[in-house]
């Protein structure tokens, strides 16, 4: 550090983003008052550039021009130059972002936008080469010309600031026609999103391909209120296919990114944590709907990948690792056959090259990206083996292999921890603790919440981010609607009842401070957040579900734990503010139309009397937790204590057996004490 030719302020930072870039030529700020009064004092233009850890193509835009002294030279003289980190800072990525997506009909990361001293966005782009390329200026080109605008067609900038700001404001949602939300909605626009589907590959669309998690869950809970076996079919053939790809790390377990082709062989090799998450819980959910065991297998490898290598010894979980290591893309997970030979023996390699299409030739830069072709029972036919001996070839060849690429220079990691991307993790540990029954997922869940009410939470409010034991920033409404959820998720795992009385405290806040009163949904800042050129109230989802939906969901569910109708007259307002977008884009309300399935049906409130230590009632757990029942709320009550939930409250045991009452639509059934009347009851089919 102390050798390095440059060193800038980011070097004060905790991000691990702002510090790849603390020796950068670049005089890079923080975003804060000291750039924006400097950028007032002189009247210069701000340059914003947003970008996070694992950005690729932002560690090329940093090699290629801010370590380059000339463009750094060119970017200090003309701006004042701010470095931010989407994952910390998402307020201004979300303003910004839409701002040049308005500018230039795309975006992405690295996002480079120009901003007036006020904050105000004129022009923006994403990634810039270092010279002209592809029809592409060169940056530059984009600097010279951006602060030559601004000096000499001031008029002009302010018009297109003026017009900016007024389409910002628009994205709020006040222009939106609210509406009720028809019966149909959920399934007809399931239907809709059918037309997307690849039925050559699964997954939505071409090339690049996401996983697109919330569309599939809700194709799930569209085959559990029609069931149509299409639905359930589309889901089935894009988790075999995710799977058997290079989307999936066949060694290490866990996802990357995306998919660069359409057949989910190439990935863009960077790990987030919220993709881990959000794939756990969707194989999970696929495992109960179907009982496909390797289903199973690929969310409990996942989870051994967060416990392995995303999970800080305090319990929190950390947020992604770099596609890159030594500077190239995707170096410590590929192979070439000559090292997959060295380490597995002549004999050995045969089958599992073969298995896993390991060539001379290669999938990928000449090199190879690891993804099964053939089942044990083909393999086993083709080299005269039993399926169990190709099985075991396989087990240990994966784990020889893995034991030798830990060795290699492993990609960076994002180590910071996230308030809204640990409740995503938290509620998959807590699923798979409900599904699965393994204590150490139950274990992650409570250390995961343990670390945010330790280190993330503070006066009754929540941080956004941690690093090094440091917290800071007021955490936005991801970050409370996430951990409301991963709150209610444990909670039907342990019922623990102080789970609820947490999530009730963040429900408040998301009503007190994030809440749109008048006409519905929830800000993305709270009301006494630093003011911003805008106030986004983010409504579709990304590569995460959208904090509306999430904040609906979590209300809703608590709404039938509490029975508090606060709670279910938020979430009609946002429902009605977002019936018509639902319809006109189901793609970008996969996650609020699944909020929509939950309120039109109601959920089945199941409510358990029995001693959480009774074989009993853990077995019935077992056969509750285990059956796909997307809409579902569940509490145990001991019989020898008073009930603290309203649902709960004069339910008692029949001749001293674990008894349920299965309610639905403010009726409650007569107790009853065999699997076979709870499964009528919940309209479970065997």
């Amino acid at each position: 550090m102390s050798s390095a030719r440059h060193t800038n302020r980011l070097v004060n930072e905790t991000s691990p983003y702002l510090l790849q870039h603390a020796h950068n030529p670049v005089d890079w700020y923080a975003w804060g008052d000291e750039a924006l009064a400097r950028a007032q004092r002189e009247d210069k233009p701000i340059l914003v550039s947003i970008g996070y850890s694992a950005c690729h193509w932002c560690h090329v835009m940093e090699r290629e021009s801010f370590e380059d002294e000339q463009i750094a030279g060119i970017m200090n003289e003309l701006f004042v130059c701010v470095k931010v980190d989407r994952e910390e800072r998402p307020d201004l990525d979300h303003i910004y972002m839409n701002a040049v997506q308005m500018l230039t009909g795309h975006g992405g990361w690295p996002l480079n936008v120009f901003l007036t001293p006020a904050g105000e966005p004129f022009y923006g782009g994403t990634y810039f080469p270092p010279v002209d390329r592809h029809n592409v200026p060169g940056f530059p080109r984009v600097l010279q010309g951006v602060a030559q605008a601004y000096r000499e067609k001031r008029s002009e900038v302010e018009k297109s600031v003026t017009q900016m700001l007024d389409a910002l404001a628009q994205m709020d949602g006040r222009d939106a026609v609210v509406g009720a939300v028809s019966p149909t909605l959920p399934v007809d626009a399931a239907r809709t999103l059918t037309r997307h589907y690849d039925g050559d590959h699964g997954g939505l669309g071409s090339a690049p391909k996401f996983p697109n998690t919330m569309v599939f869950s809700l194709f799930l809970r569209a085959w559990h209120a029609t069931g149509e076996r299409r639905f359930l079919e589309m889901v089935e053939q894009t988790l075999d296919l995710m799977a058997a790809g290079g989307l999936y790390d066949q060694l290490g377990g866990g996802f990357h990114r995306y998919s660069v082709d359409a057949h989910w062989l190439v990935p863009h090799f960077e790990k987030m944590l919220y993709d881990n998450a959000l794939l756990t819980r969707l194989y999970l959910e696929g495992y109960q709907a179907t009982g496909n065991t390797a289903w199973r297998t690929i969310a409990e490898d996942t989870l051994a990948y967060v416990l392995r290598e995303m999970t800080d010894p305090d319990g929190g979980f950390y947020s992604a690792q770099d596609a890159d290591s030594e500077g190239v893309e995707g170096k410590f997970f590929v192979w070439t056959l000559d090292e997959v030979t060295a380490v597995l023996g002549e004999e050995r390699a045969r089958v599992f090259c073969r298995v896993y299409d390991v060539t001379d030739v290669g999938n990928f830069e000449n090199q190879n990206i690891l993804h099964p072709t053939l089942t044990p029972e083909q393999a086993g036919k083709l080299f005269g083996k039993s399926p169990d001996e190709i099985e075991t070839i396989l087990t240990e060849s994966r784990s020889a292999l893995l034991a030798v690429r830990d060795g290699r220079v492993a990609p960076g990691r994002d180590d910071k921890i996230l308030a809204s991307w640990n409740g995503l993790m938290i509620g998959a540990f807590a699923v798979a603790y409900q599904v699965l029954g393994e204590d150490a997922y139950r274990v992650a869940a409570e250390r995961g919440v343990a670390f945010v009410y330790e280190h993330l939470h503070r006066d009754g409010r929540l941080l956004r981010t941690c690093k090094d034991g440091q917290a800071k920033l007021n955490a936005y409404l991801d970050d409370y609607a996430f951990m409301l959820n991963a709150l209610l998720d444990l909670y039907e795992g342990t019922f623990d009842l102080t789970l609820i009385d947490r999530a009730a405290a963040l429900a408040d806040t998301l009503l007190t401070h994030f809440e749109d009163g008048e006409r519905g949904g929830f800000y993305f800042t709270s009301e006494d957040h630093e003011r911003l050129v805008a106030r986004p109230k983010p409504t579709f989802d990304g590569s995460i579900p959208s904090g509306n939906s999430a904040a609906a969901m979590g209300l809703l569910r608590l709404y039938y734990l509490r029975g508090e109708p606060r709670f279910l007259a938020a979430v009609e307002r946002t429902l009605g503010l977002f019936a018509k977008s639902m319809g006109d884009n189901p793609f970008g309300f996969a996650n609020m139309l699944g909020v929509a399935d939950f309120y039109l049906r109601k959920p089945r409130e199941v409510v358990v009397v029995g001693r959480s230590d009774d074989p009993a009632t853990i077995e019935l757990l077992k056969s509750l937790h285990g059956a796909y029942i997307p809409s579902r709320t569940l509490t145990v009550v001991d019989p020898g204590e008073s009930a603290r939930l309203p649902l709960a409250e004069g339910k008692t045991q029949q001749n001293g057996l674990v008894t349920t009452y299965v309610c639905h639509n403010y009726t409650c059934s007569s107790p009853v004490t065999s699997w076979d009347e709870i499964a009528a009851l919940l309209e479970l089919t065997s």
